[in-house]
Formats: structure tokens, C-alpha cells, sequence
């Protein structure tokens, strides 16, 4: 009920009566006084004025299930929303529910990450009240070779709610980091359990920097955050609700073609290494080439000195700019 309290006195222009809340939540007036007085408690400040009713004048900027849900517009991404203040992993978490039997489109959410994870293990710092965490779980019903494509699908939908939500240019580092003015603001990792070519869930983690004002010296020359970019704090769950309802459409799209070609244009448009010197970083050998998008599988196409072009296939593999992270 919060959720929807949260959205109609958000949404409002003045005062809600206490009556009206009442018919459109199907509640009582104590019910009401009580919700509005949980809110209050967790920092929203919320005028009541005899006569007039409720009428919000401040939301603070928490990520709790009812913020969220108040601002999502989705038809099943995120309708099982699962929030903790602090978990050791989303990923985990959204594994875990995965083993209990949690629905397909169950979203994990956390204010902080105590063990968060990166690509190629490795670590992916959450400071509290400053960035988003989550995980979206998905019982698909393609092969295991299609998984590593929702992380495509993801750094799509990111780039482009951090557009919309922000007014940033965002940018997309293939495979699975999201970029703005040439440093990361959002790592992506997929994972799945599968068994004889069968796929239980597909669990694809997001880590978005948005209002951090500080890295540590080891990171600070390719990380930023959309604060440190614009100057401006932002709402994340406003984000977060952003994300998913791209997600959910673009992933419509995806699963309409079975591969990304319906998605190729808009990705092309937001690749940052594309038509670019790149240099792969291999574990069988590094070379360079100049990089020419992605095919329908996700697969980066990369023409080396040589003439001849090669698919590259996330993986193990890392792709950096001739001389640094991006260029």
C-alpha cells in the first residue's frame, strides 16, 4: 500500500484528501494516518492541513521497496521486488531466490553490498545511499549459448534509462560496462545455472554509480559517478525503475528475433569502441584491430592488421582503447 501512497501523492499537484486515499487504496482513515506516518519516519516530510488532506513536499532519496514500486511501470519485471538494507551479493541473492522457486522477472535490490562482484571476480564496491544494486532474475526459455546476450540487452537499457533519467550521454564499453565522459559508471555480470542444455535462471547483476563523490586513487582515473559528472544528486530508485522498464522492453524485442539483431541499431549508436583502434586483451594473446560493432550474438567483430576479421566472444576476454580505458 505504501508504494501506491508514495505514487498518488507524488504525482499529485496539491492535497490528496484523506477520503480520497481511502476509495483509491481501499482502506481505512487509521490505515492512512499510519502509512503516511511510517513515510514521515523514513525521512519524506509530508504536510497534512485540516480540510485539505496530504500533500507531499520532499522525498528523500531511498531505494526501499515502496519508492521503487511507486515509480515502476513495468508488467512483470520487478512485480516480485525483493529490498534488504544490506545483503553480502544481489547476485547471490537473486540465486538463491532462484533455488526457492522465485518467479521470473524477481528484481533483488540493496542499499549496500558486503561481498558485490565484478567481472572476472572481481570486487565491485557499494558505498550506502549511493549507488544501485540489483539483480534481475530471469527463467528464460532459450538455450544456455543465448545467456550471455542479456548482458547486452542490460548495458542497452542502462545507457539509455541514464539518458532519459539524467540527460547525460552515456555510452556503452563492450561487453558489460556502461560509460560516461569516458569512465565507467555501471558494471554488468550474467550469470546462469543451467544442466543438459537447460536453463534453471539467468541472473543478471547491475552496479550503477550515481550519486558517489568520491573513488579510491587505484580507481579514480576510469570510474565516475553521474554526480561527479553533472553536479546534480539524483533519485535512485527513479533509475532503477528506469532501468527496468527498458529492460522489459528491449528483452521483448530480443526474445521477438531470438538473437539481438532487432537491438543492433540502437546498440551501435551507443558503442564507444566502435569504428575504433581497440586493443583485445586475450588470455591466449593479445592483439589489436579496429572494432566494427557487434553481430547478432553479441559477438564484438574486429578487424586486425591483417585484413582478416575475428568474432570476439566475451568471456574471459577484456577489450581497452589503444592507449587506456576507452580511447
Amino acid at each position: 500500500m505504501k508504494g501506491e501512497l508514495l505514487r498518488i501523492l507524488r504525482e499529485a499537484p496539491g492535497y490528496v484528501s484523506g477520503q480520497e486515499l481511502c476509495e483509491i487504496l481501499g482502506v481505512s482513515r487509521t490505515a492512512v494516518w499510519k502509512a503516511v506516518k511510517q513515510l514521515r519516519e523514513q525521512g519524506y516530510v509530508i504536510e497534512a492541513a485540516q480540510n485539505k488532506g496530504y500533500h507531499m513536499v520532499e522525498a528523500p532519496d531511498v531505494i526501499q521497496k515502496g519508492e521503487i514500486i511507486s515509480r515502476l511501470n513495468t508488467r512483470w519485471l520487478g512485480q516480485n521486488l525483493l529490498y534488504q538494507d544490506e545483503v553480502d551479493s544481489t547476485n547471490t541473492w537473486a540465486k538463491r531466490a532462484g533455488e526457492d522457486g522465485a518467479p521470473s522477472g524477481t528484481v533483488t535490490v540493496a542499499d549496500v553490498q558486503t561481498k558485490g562482484k565484478g567481472r572476472r571476480g572481481k570486487s565491485w564496491v557499494t558505498p550506502r545511499g549511493t549507488t544501485i544494486a540489483m539483480s534481475l532474475l530471469i527463467r528464460p526459455e532459450f538455450g544456455p549459448e543465448q545467456a550471455s546476450m542479456l548482458t547486452i540487452v542490460a548495458g542497452l537499457s542502462v545507457a539509455q534509462a541514464i539518458a532519459v533519467e539524467t540527460g547525460l550521454e552515456a555510452q556503452i564499453k563492450w561487453p558489460n560496462d556502461v560509460v560516461v565522459a569516458g569512465k565507467k559508471v555501471c558494471g554488468i555480470l550474467t550469470e546462469m545455472s543451467a544442466q543438459m542444455g537447460y536453463i534453471e535462471y539467468v541472473v543478471t547483476g547491475i552496479g550503477i554509480n550515481v550519486n558517489t563523490k568520491e573513488f579510491s586513487e587505484e580507481i579514480k582515473d576510469v570510474a565516475t559517478s553521474l554526480f561527479l559528472e553533472s553536479g546534480r544528486m539524483y533519485s535512485r530508485a527513479a533509475l532503477i525503475a528506469g532501468v527496468l522498464e527498458r529492460f522489459e522492453e528491449n528483452y521483448g524485442r530480443f526474445l521477438e528475433s531470438g538473437d539481438l539483431k532487432l537491438l543492433l541499431e540502437d546498440y551501435q549508436k551507443l558503442l564507444i569502441n566502435c569504428k575504433k583502434e581497440i586493443k583485445v586483451l586475450d588470455p591466449k594473446g593479445h592483439y589489436s584491430g579496429i572494432s566494427h560493432g557487434i553481430n547478432e550474438k553479441g559477438e564484438l567483430l574486429v578487424e586486425r592488421t591483417d585484413g582478416t576479421m575475428t568474432r570476439v566472444f566475451a568471456g574471459e576476454v577484456s577489450v581497452r582503447g589503444l592507449y587506456g580505458y576507452t580511447e
